[in-house]
């Protein structure tokens, strides 16, 4: 008679703690290829992030996990998507938004009427996470710009993680997060969820329809991002790179920007001192004035003053 099969465990494979030599092979990897600076204090949390995906492929150590990596660029990019850090909410950082419809919108409109510009208004959220950010970008422009008016609005939306792109570009959100929402935004552009959606909100196909959303890794030597744009918000992403990682971005992202367009960063982080950059308000810059030899063809050298 046949003895009966084991029965198999559940219990999750016991895997060795991420040793001091380890842990220096992922620093490098993350920095080189992502360009983000992984502190020796992050250990733990690295250990943490990683531990699930060794444990769904069966491995029992990071050492086997960093090899793996390091030979199949599918795996690299599930790690980064793991490494990677995804705080965000809908206008977060509120005086850019209030900065961004008070004065720079308006701006563009005299602009615009004075065919200084043409109507169409092009923006690049950098790092934009599960897409709070560009959706709120959305509902700013869209509320000022109208297509009636014969706007044109694009925005771009990039970040290094797939996982959180693919988040984004379903747009869909738990209702609690919509609680920074003014109503009459929430009304006009968000999908209140029904049914098995209860407890949901999307964003509607107006703002879907001019947010493209595209994996861009920063630390790489060219951006596939087109432009130039009006305006960057790259907020709360430097704060991961060392000085002179972010130095080298900001100089290749500049190169996006138009010749009077700003640039947004986090409330904690400065670009003080950057070449090719002053001043608007705390956390936003524009492009230093040109003078008419360097302008674009076809446009004036300066805009005029900005009085985030």
């Amino acid at each position: 008679m046949n003895e009966p099969a084991p029965a198999l465990s559940s219990a999750p494979l016991e895997v060795r703690p991420l040793e001091e030599g380890e842990f220096g092979l992922f620093q490098r990897l993350v920095h080189r290829e992502a360009g983000i600076h992984l502190s020796d204090i992050k250990r733990a949390l690295v250990a943490a992030r990683l531990l699930r995906r060794i444990r769904e492929l069966g491995m029992t150590g990071y050492g086997p996990y960093y090899r793996l990596v390091a030979d199949d660029h599918n795996e690299l990019r599930l790690m980064l998507d793991a490494i990677t850090t995804n705080e965000t909410h809908f206008f977060r950082e509120p005086r850019h938004f209030e900065w961004l419809a008070s004065d720079l919108i308006p701006r563009w409109r005299d602009e615009a009427a004075r065919r200084e510009r043409p109507h169409r208004v092009r923006v690049w959220s950098a790092g934009c996470s599960t897409g709070e950010e560009p959706y709120s970008l959305a509902m700013t422009l869209l509320s000022a710009l109208t297509a009636e008016e014969g706007w044109d609005i694009e925005i771009l939306a990039t970040d290094l993680s797939t996982r959180v792109l693919d988040a984004a570009s379903r747009g869909i959100f738990a209702a609690e997060k919509a609680a920074p929402i003014a109503r009459p935004l929430l009304q006009r552009f968000m999908l209140k969820g029904v049914g098995a959606q209860e407890g949901k909100v999307k964003a509607s196909p107006a703002l879907q329809s001019i947010v493209t959303f595209r994996r861009v890794n920063l630390n790489d030597d060219v951006y596939a991002v087109g432009g130039p744009f009006d305006a960057i918000f790259c907020r709360n992403v430097f704060s991961y790179f060392t000085q002179a990682t972010r130095q080298r971005m900001v100089q290749q992202m500049l190169s996006h920007l138009d010749t009077r367009g700003c640039f947004f960063v986090g409330h904690s982080e400065s670009l003080g001192g950057t070449p090719g950059l002053e001043t608007v308000i705390p956390t936003v810059y524009r492009r230093l004035t040109v003078a008419p030899s360097e302008s674009r063809p076809g446009l004036p050298a300066s805009r005029g003053e900005a009085p985030r």
